[in-house]
């Protein structure tokens, strides 16, 4: 069975892959979780956040906005002492700061959804790469939701981080053409 290249490495990495990314999602507890976990990414792989991910349901409340929001300073000190996830005292915090952030857009918006998918138009853009070098890191789409929600006081959220967002929850599919996955998603 011929998948992406980036997951053929791990179990793990080809489970995410053959279950989630590039599936659109328009639930916002799981919309919110891959917004945390795509800015724990930043400068580690994204296997290292699959395998920490049950960790991360675990210590923040299953991504539960409304209990993140409230987390205190000496609850997420003591995340910083956690092996489970990664321990950046910046991502750490974002955590609650984009918490916060996420419920003034539900507030705003009725969902979360609403607001995220208008970047796309509400439905997902199909690419069709050939091979993996022809995926992007960014586009004029996360550029411009990077932009908005750095506006709105998110955190770890820059255009190479959308771009990996708008990939992972479907709202992008660019599993390559010879991916099995391709057909399965479009």
């Amino acid at each position: 069975m011929k998948r992406c290249s980036w997951c053929e490495s791990s179990e793990i990495d080809q489970h995410y892959h053959d279950t989630e990314w590039g599936v659109p999602v328009y639930d916002d507890r799981l919309l919110f979780e891959m917004l945390i976990l795509e800015g724990a990414q930043a400068g580690v792989s994204w296997h290292v956040v699959l395998s920490k991910r049950a960790h991360y349901k675990k210590v923040f409340a299953d991504f539960d906005a409304k209990k993140l929001a409230r987390y205190s300073d000496s609850k997420l000190e003591k995340l910083l002492l956690d092996p489970g996830i990664i321990r950046n005292r910046l991502k750490v915090y974002s955590v609650r700061t984009n918490a916060v952030a996420f419920l003034e857009v539900q507030k705003e918006f009725g969902t979360f959804k609403d607001y995220i998918w208008q970047f796309v138009d509400g439905k997902p853009i199909v690419n069709r790469p050939k091979k993996s070098s022809d995926v992007p890191s960014s586009s004029e789409q996360s550029d411009a939701m990077s932009k908005a929600l750095k506006k709105r006081g998110f955190k770890f959220i820059g255009t190479t981080i959308c771009y990996a967002y708008m990939q992972g929850v479907g709202m992008v599919n660019d599993h390559v053409t010879s991916c099995y996955r391709f057909k399965q998603t479009t």
